[in-house]
């Protein structure tokens, strides 16, 4: 497994897994404890998106993500909202697909297009309770996001997110 951080995002990693291949295909790990010793991850979860789809933009306060895609791709953003970041407001896109995932940080927002059918699975390290999941406007201009589709498939959630300029202070990462 390599581990390198990102060129964009201060905390935020980027993970190449390695796969062990035979005649009946192959064998990856997807986690480890000891690749990032400082989060614990204490949940995985699984979404399916249909192509078409974006999710997000969502941040959180108090938990960090590992992502991985099993099956399809996804053209993944990521924004630095944190207000203490040399990286603050740094913007990263990238395709995650294959033996690759990566590590995102508390307060970096995270969003994903599907252009194929794509399986996530992702590993949390706080328990789902719906007090920490934030989000902001997919295509709020002041983010200045290249996505692909100006007209995605999204959840009322995300189609009702705020701009970043509305979002009060106390819903903002520090």
């Amino acid at each position: 497994m390599e581990l390198r951080p990102s060129p964009v995002i201060g905390g935020v990693h980027h993970l190449t897994l390695d796969q062990y291949h035979d005649d009946r295909g192959y064998f990856m790990e997807t986690h480890r404890s000891t690749w990032l010793p400082a989060t614990t991850f204490v949940q995985n979860n699984t979404s399916k998106s249909d192509p078409g789809v974006l999710r997000g933009l969502h941040y959180h306060l108090r938990q960090e993500d590992l992502w991985f895609i099993p099956f399809g791709k996804a053209l993944v953003t990521l924004v630095d909202l944190r207000a203490s970041s040399p990286t603050r407001m740094a913007v990263e896109q990238f395709e995650l697909a294959g033996p690759r995932a990566v590590h995102i940080p508390i307060g970096v927002a995270h969003g994903f297009y599907a252009p194929v059918e794509t399986l996530m699975s992702y590993l949390v390290s706080g328990y789902y309770d719906g007090t920490d999941e934030l989000g902001v406007r997919w295509n709020d201009p002041d983010l200045e996001i290249d996505w692909p589709v100006e007209a995605p498939i999204l959840s009322e959630r995300d189609q009702t997110a705020p701009k970043w300029a509305d979002v009060p202070p106390e819903l903002r990462p520090s």
